[in-house]
């Protein structure tokens, strides 16, 4: 880590975490909800948020929290605790994203999530062009399933990524409970939204059924490092 890294931590315990159904995952408006609360069990920090979600078709509903303004770094540092119980046997997809803006007003997606079908790290690629964008992702040849997770306990994620002055994204590693698993990927990732120059991560939830289902995941911990 650089000395003149920019660290912002305690994320999970901002007041401005907000909830919606993401519209790209699957089903119709309003197959996911949820909510998210500060919890001090279960906790490393004695204060980490969870997040409970209802979905039906296989819904998506993603959590999103700003938390500064600069649109100069170029190398981030994800870094954050999972806790998942029993019920991440509802969970198709983890996603853990962050979103940041480039002097030019563009906005750059680090789309990254552990894909429980599969059952590989994926990160997000804009196969279109800024003004006409065209979001997909990519499976990288790195493992991840959640089912394999241990339950009941705390599971430290890290992910590394950067870009170029144009909105390309280098994916560099992901570490799992300390197990360094190397993505070493670049792609186009800018888009044009008109989002404004705030840091923004996400998380979101996707069911892992075609019925109806409901998880609670909890982060702790959440800290990024920029530069």
């Amino acid at each position: 880590m650089p000395t003149n890294a920019v660290r912002v931590d305690g994320i999970q315990t901002l007041s401005n975490w907000q909830a919606g159904y993401d519209t790209a995952s699957s089903g119709s408006s309003g197959s996911a909800s949820g909510a998210s609360s500060l919890v001090a069990t279960p906790s490393l920090s004695g204060s980490a948020r969870q997040f409970s979600s209802d979905y039906t078709y296989y819904g998506g509903e993603r959590f999103h929290v700003s938390f500064a303004n600069d649109t100069v770094s170029k190398n981030f540092l994800y870094d954050v605790w999972v806790y998942l119980n029993s019920s991440v046997s509802n969970v198709a997809n983890l996603e853990m994203d962050m979103n940041a803006t480039m002097p030019n007003g563009q906005t750059v997606i680090f789309g990254f999530q552990c894909d429980g079908w599969s059952n590989t790290w994926d990160y997000t690629t804009n196969a279109g062009t800024p003004e006409v964008p065209v979001d997909r992702w990519l499976k990288s040849d790195q493992a991840c399933n959640l089912q394999d997770w241990s339950q009941n306990t705390w599971h430290h994620v890290q992910v590394a990524y950067s870009r170029d002055d144009a909105g390309n994204v280098t994916y560099q590693t992901v570490w799992l409970d300390d197990v360094e698993q190397d993505i070493s990927a670049t792609t186009p990732s800018a888009f044009a939204l008109g989002w404004g120059s705030s840091l923004v991560t996400n998380l979101q939830v996707d069911g892992r059924n075609g019925t109806s289902g409901s998880s609670t995941v909890y982060l702790d911990n959440l800290t990024v490092y920029r530069w």
